[in-house]
């Protein structure tokens, strides 16, 4: 099965194919392409594809499961006013999806050197490129979402300001680790990432090995507060508005006072305000912001 959406859409419709994939769905953006088409950028101007594959073994659940999730995007179109294609289905061989969805990865780049690449493609990197190998699965992002490219650039800016090198990086709700690999490679002398979800903690520890990060990341299972108190000189928190401003306490615990660095992106536009206020509750003052299109990213330090 398969829907187009807005960028601003794709996670809510992503969770809601997923429901019925156990495979996990994939992600189709457009991209308009760089270097001589070495590399990429994602088009957000353009609508992306989502997929997910429902085995056809049992007809019955099969169209039970398609009627499910064509009910509940229209429940989205309807609440959320994002534009929503229709659902379409087709049959295909279960070894065609197997490879077919790795063809919409390309590699790309995202802020001035940050670079990522799918396991399976080759890259000839510049001298100044971090580049960043991510094998994404059919479940895991690769910085196509605004709200990962925005983290990836404000650790970018953190490390062109000497911030980076030497730090100690934390990386809450790590996902597929993209994050903490890119502070490994910016020079992070150690990296702890946690999230709930056990399987994304698994992956995430998988992509840091494949970066020659194993030793340097941690990837387990956990959330904040951690089980002891510590504090970072950098914090990573690409989580969405309602969760920062739940937890914007805990954060500020984990922030070095004063020297310290929070990152905190997956805020919509309209609930800003709300997060930029429970920071301020939690002694964190917002010294930087960066925006796309309905995203926005913020900066932080907890006060002396």
């Amino acid at each position: 099965m398969s829907v187009s959406t807005d960028h601003e859409a794709v996670e809510q419709v992503s969770e809601i194919i997923s429901r019925a994939c156990p495979g996990g769905v994939s992600v189709e953006a457009p991209f308009e392409t760089l270097e001589e088409g070495l590399a990429a950028r994602v088009d957000t101007g353009q609508p992306a594809t989502i997929r997910g594959y429902i085995s056809a073994d049992d007809p019955v659940a099969a169209d039970t499961a398609i009627g499910t999730v064509r009910r509940d995007l229209g429940h989205l179109q309807a609440f959320a006013l994002r534009p929503i294609g229709e659902l379409e289905t087709r049959l295909v061989q279960e070894e065609d999806w197997a490879e077919a969805w790795k063809q919409h990865f390309p590699v790309l780049r995202v802020g001035r050197r940050i670079v990522i690449r799918p396991t399976w493609r080759e890259h000839p990197a510049g001298d100044d490129d971090v580049v960043i190998s991510l094998d994404p699965g059919m479940a895991f992002g690769t910085g196509l979402h605004p709200s990962t490219r925005l983290c990836l650039v404000g650790l970018e800016r953190l490390a062109d300001k000497g911030r980076v090198r030497g730090e100690r990086v934390l990386d809450v709700g790590c996902g597929s680790g993209i994050l903490a690999i890119c502070a490994g490679l910016l020079g992070a002398s150690s990296v702890l990432a946690v999230d709930t979800d056990p399987l994304a903690a698994e992956v995430a520890a998988q992509n840091a090995a494949g970066n020659g990060l194993g030793s340097l990341i941690e990837a387990r299972r956990g959330s904040l507060p951690l089980p002891a108190p510590e504090e970072f000189d950098i914090v990573l928190a690409n989580l969405v508005a309602g969760v920062l401003v739940a937890i914007a306490g805990e954060l500020s615990a984990v922030v070095r006072p004063g020297v310290g660095r929070l990152v905190a992106s997956g805020i919509f536009r309209d609930r800003e305000a709300d997060v930029v206020a429970a920071f301020d509750s939690a002694s964190m003052r917002v010294i930087g912001r960066t925006v796309e299109t309905d995203w926005v990213c913020l900066e932080a330090v907890r006060a002396a």
